[in-house]
């Protein structure tokens, strides 16, 4: 699968804006999510101390109802119909109580409210009873099931007569699975947006529960809970008993040793940023569509000349691929500089190639045609139909020179020949190199007397200097003309690497020309 630039440039544009608002908007709701749990949080500890001092001030007003109520009791202590009526009183002047009762120092039942008449007389037994006696002091107790079955807390305040006799308590019940004042006070404030609370007891079991299936049950295993009832107020969010994850606020009630709780699921807090978040891609989606499409075209502007440039250097004929370049509009910075690098590659490919194919045809040691060269050569005289004389020669014992001097003497001695070779020459001679020290000169419209002259004088000069530092060096020639020696231009040089073995033979330092 091919990548085009204006794909490539898109998706990059594409991929970092959709990661730059990715991460806005993650950054946004990180900060809105936790801002929103903070401010959760902050809520339901203010509105669970609230609570608390609501709640703390409520049994402050049951006691003290209690309390005056006890004040004017020994004198009724003997007058049923009094106690019954003071009872009635307190019950029906602000609704605290489910119940009201008065029970001697035996723990006898003296005067009660209607829905205990029955029960008057005798001798109760319950852990309310059990503390009021014990303590002779103001209690709240902890929830317990009465003698008629109602799961209640109670409170009382002992009487005393005036020289300081114990005479008994007077009582007031307050039901936590029925309709009470308490229930009111802390059932009326909920709000609607899932919060909820609950009280727990000192020892940690729900007092008050907005489920009232749930009171009574024991959740000192929730870390709230935990703090609360050692009296410490604050906020934590937390995975409660039923395994809700929640933000609870708490704070004590410290007359009763109590503990509330204001919570609100941690789902429904964050419900409100998820819709924020689908609310903001909503309003995005149409400015995002035509940040989009100004993408594109900037891409496809942007591809356009480097795809023309590409498209362009692919012909095959360099002239046309240069035209064409030239043509391309370069419009900005980049493309114009790679158009002209474009133009100067060409050009300098043009310059490279023509050295490549010198150096393909030359040798790397003399800076003459090698045997490709020489061919070439022979092949455009042949097509031309141009005879020509062929020169072939030899260094003499060219073996000893390395030996005797080295191979660095010998590549010197190499290059002298050859120089040798250009002195003796005409521009339109062919000179070549066609093995270690075997060398050939192809003479165009030369006959074979002249190239025999030629070759003499060669062997000569050669013969009268030292080259390069080896001192007697000689050569040895064999000259043949074509088409005379046949007509097969191969003939003309067996023939005169047949003259060249003869001069060998000669004893070498010779030129010999082949007979036709």
């Amino acid at each position: 699968m091919r990548i085009h630039l204006r794909g490539l440039v898109l998706a990059l544009t594409v991929f970092s804006a959709i990661a730059a608002t990715a991460n806005a908007l993650y950054a946004s709701y990180r900060v809105q999510r936790e801002q929103l749990i903070a401010n959760t949080l902050e809520a339901n500890r203010v509105y669970a101390a609230k609570l608390a001092e609501s709640t703390n001030s409520f049994l402050k007003s049951a006691q003290q109802q209690l309390g005056y109520s006890a004040r004017h009791m020994p004198e009724m202590i003997g007058s049923p119909e009094r106690l019954t009526a003071e009872v009635m009183r307190v019950q029906q002047q602000t609704d605290s109580f489910n119940s009201v009762g008065v029970v001697r120092a035996d723990g006898t039942i003296l005067a009660t409210t209607q829905n205990f008449r029955n029960f008057l007389g005798t001798q109760v037994d319950t852990p309310g009873s059990r503390a009021a006696l014990q303590t002779r002091q103001p209690t709240i107790t902890k929830p317990y099931v009465s003698i008629a079955g109602n799961l209640l807390i109670n409170l009382s305040h002992p009487i005393f007569s005036n020289d300081g006799t114990y005479l008994g308590y007077v009582a007031g019940t307050i039901y936590l699975r029925n309709e009470s004042g308490l229930q009111d006070l802390l059932g009326k404030h909920h709000y609607h947006d899932g919060s909820y609370l609950y009280v727990v007891d000192s020892d940690g079991r729900l007092i008050y529960h907005t489920d009232p299936r749930r009171i009574g049950e024991m959740v000192l295993a929730n870390p709230v809970v935990a703090a609360v009832t050692k009296g410490v107020a604050g906020a934590l969010r937390v995975i409660n008993t039923q395994g809700v994850d929640m933000l609870a606020g708490y704070a004590a009630v410290p007359i009763s040793g109590w503990g509330v709780v204001a919570q609100r699921s941690a789902t429904v807090t964050l419900e409100p940023i998820r819709d924020l978040i689908w609310a903001l891609l909503g309003y995005a989606a149409p400015l995002a569509l035509a940040f989009l499409l100004a993408i594109w075209w900037c891409a496809r502007m942007i591809s356009l000349p480097l795809s023309q440039l590409a498209t362009n250097v692919e012909h095959q004929d360099v002239a046309v691929a240069m035209q064409r370049v030239q043509s391309v509009k370069a419009w900005y910075f980049e493309a114009e500089r790679l158009k002209r690098a474009v133009i100067r590659s060409f050009t300098s490919l043009q310059e490279k190639i023509g050295k490549l194919n010198l150096a393909s045809i030359t040798d790397p040691l003399t800076g003459l045609r090698n045997r490709r060269g020489t061919q070439d050569a022979v092949d455009q005289m042949q097509a031309s139909g141009m005879p020509f004389s062929v020169v072939a020669l030899d260094i003499d014992h060219f073996k000893r020179v390395n030996d005797t001097y080295g191979h660095t003497v010998g590549d010197e001695v190499i290059q002298a020949m050859a120089q040798v070779m250009r002195e003796c020459s005409r521009p339109s001679d062919v000179l070549g190199r066609t093995g270690g020290e075997e060398f050939l000169i192809l003479l165009p419209g030369v006959g074979a007397q002249e190239a025999t002259n030629v070759a003499e004088r060669l062997r000569a000069h050669v013969a009268k200097r030292p080259l390069r530092g080896a001192n007697h060096v000689t050569v040895s020639a064999g000259v043949a003309q074509w088409p005379s020696s046949g007509p097969n231009v191969d003939e003309a040089f067996r023939a005169a690497d047949a003259a060249l073995y003869a001069a060998k033979q000669q004893g070498r330092n010779c030129v010999v020309t082949h007979q036709a």
